[in-house]
């Protein structure tokens, strides 16, 4: 993947005579958030893993997880809202029609010393930009022309387009967090050794012990200075597990304060009965769907049988053919319900492209259409096909998702599916260098606006990196970012939609709700299981 700055990106669609949207935000006061002391200790057990430290080389839910903790942003969503506010900063405002100006709190420093200056914010998205790493979140910052560090508290982010929508909320996401300028690199990644050694933090926490996926300890950042305020405990250990039913076990007996992500559905459910533990609901936004690597898929651009009508029917038969319903009762217990469009329910835009076009039109799988649309195109069957997923990333129940959608395929007689499990750094590094033909994949949201289910997704230059390429539907993303007018904005996201599900770059088929079961003593978990998507340890607190 190379940076956001192809030639379709920069031809960004112009909003005409669409005025400048004044998006100022008031500075919020130093610490503004609870001032309750902290103390204690906390043990929180998840099954989710860590791919790098370095926000540049990481864009997945355990990477983040961690870098919300340890990393300032410039913008934030305070506890229990989706809608951002300045953190670090005192101000942020657009200052014209593409000038997004940043004024940062005066004196802030990371741990290790070092001023956090409007240099380190311009560094910051410069080697996002200048590493695109494969695995990163690069791509989200599509619109981003320039940065210029004005003085030291003062930054300004020059825009390709006007009136951009989305962009506040982009500098809240996973290419958001703020790094030293002194301890990373900037042009290629840094190591979580170098980072750590560094101390190269300056969120609500800093990290005292790193062991790889297996611990991290974390100590509260005294010098943090920002809208989320002091941390409600001193320490907090989180302990990486492989085997969710044993992340289950230590829960119901005490031995982790707090298990988020990921238990089974099964397990779940069990404790919701047990006195000893509290199991706490939050809004959904994760969704599941199934990947298609347009070169490598059977009919695939770079196979020897390449024919682009035929690889299209059999995305088509594979679309008619999902059960969701059964995955969602047999397999999830009702926690993941069906899903039938790119954005998920409950979100600004969201429709159900895919229901009318696929099954039997109400949601229901349909054999004998899935044959016609193979027949039609002169696909040969039982077709072959491999289909990757991984097990740890999206908790126990996936070998349960993919064991039906394997029987879904193969029961049609269309299809005979290789369906093999890989763990998840061997699976990120193997799904972008083209190894999987179809694999599973899962969204955590960046934050909560259709767009976050659009962009990262079906731009030419998505993190995919599947090859999916329509003129269109980047230009209407594009398009969308712009539009000032709710309405308008809204039918152009229904349109991508519907564009894309015709395509098929994508199968989306579950959507989830936020699960935490935690400690009866355990206090605060409401505050941070919100719309923002972003649990912070901070708001934890134990007897």
């Amino acid at each position: 993947m190379t940076s956001a700055s192809t030639n379709r990106r920069r031809a960004l669609i112009a909003a005409a005579g669409v005025s400048v949207t004044a998006l100022a935000l008031a500075g919020c006061t130093a610490g503004g958030g609870d001032p309750e002391a902290t103390g204690g200790t906390l043990t929180i057990g998840t099954t989710e893993q860590v791919t790098a430290l370095d926000p540049a080389g990481s864009y997945d839910n355990g990477s983040f997880a961690v870098q919300n903790q340890v990393f300032p942003f410039l913008l934030n969503t305070p506890y229990g809202s989706p809608d951002v506010e300045p953190d670090i900063a005192e101000s942020a405002e657009f200052t014209g029609p593409t000038e997004y100006t940043v004024t940062l709190k005066p004196d802030l420093t990371f741990a290790n010393g070092n001023d956090l200056t409007a240099s380190d914010v311009k560094f910051t998205f410069d080697r996002q930009v200048a590493i695109a790493d494969e695995n990163g979140p690069s791509s989200l910052l599509y619109n981003l022309d320039s940065v210029d560090a004005v003085d030291d508290t003062t930054v300004v982010f020059n825009l390709k387009s006007e009136n951009d929508q989305i962009f506040p909320q982009i500098l809240s996401s996973p290419v958001g967090p703020i790094v030293d300028e002194d301890v990373f690199s900037a042009d290629s990644l840094t190591s979580d050794d170098d980072i750590v050694a560094g101390n190269a933090f300056a969120g609500q926490y800093v990290i005292t012990s790193y062991d790889f996926n297996n611990l991290i300890s974390y100590k509260a950042n005294a010098d943090y200075d920002g809208l989320l305020g002091e941390a409600k405990t001193d320490t907090v250990n989180v302990k990486y597990y492989t085997d969710a039913s044993n992340l289950k076990l230590d829960v119901q007996e005490g031995n982790v304060d707090v298990a988020h992500r990921t238990l089974s559905a099964t397990d779940i459910d069990d404790l919701r009965g047990n006195d000893n533990v509290k199991v706490v609901d939050g809004p959904g936004g994760e969704i599941r769907y199934l990947v298609f690597n347009f070169n490598t898929m059977p009919f695939g651009a770079t196979t020897a049988e390449a024919d682009p009508a035929k690889a299209l029917a059999v995305r088509q038969a594979i679309a008619n053919l999902i059960d969701r319903d059964a995955i969602s009762e047999d397999v999830y217990k009702g926690t993941f319900t069906p899903l039938y469009s790119y954005v998920p329910e409950g979100l600004t835009g969201a429709n159900e492209a895919l229901k009318s076009l696929y099954g039997d039109g109400n949601g229901a799988p349909d054999a004998d259409k899935a044959a016609a649309v193979l027949e039609a195109a002169g696909v040969t069957t039982p077709l072959d096909i491999s289909i990757q997923y991984v097990a740890e990333r999206y908790g126990p129940s996936s070998s349960d998702e993919y064991a039906i959608i394997k029987d879904n395929l193969e029961s049609s007689g269309l299809f005979a599916v290789n369906l093999q499990s890989t763990e998840w750094v061997q699976y990120s590094e193997d799904r972008v260098a083209d190894l999987y033909p179809a694999y599973q994949l899962g969204w955590f949201p960046d934050y909560s606006d259709a767009d976050n289910y659009l962009t990262p997704f079906f731009l030419t230059e998505n993190f995919l990196a599947n090859h999916y390429d329509n003129a269109e539907v980047n230009d209407l993303i594009l398009e969308q970012a712009v539009t000032a007018d709710p309405a308008a904005r809204e039918a152009l996201i229904g349109e991508i939609q519907d564009k894309v599900a015709a395509d098929l770059s994508t199968i989306p088929y579950m959507q989830g709700a936020q699960v935490a079961v935690v400690g009866s003593d355990v206090e605060g978990t409401e505050d941070t299981l919100d719309a923002s998507f972003k649990f912070r340890y901070a708001a934890l607190s134990k007897g």
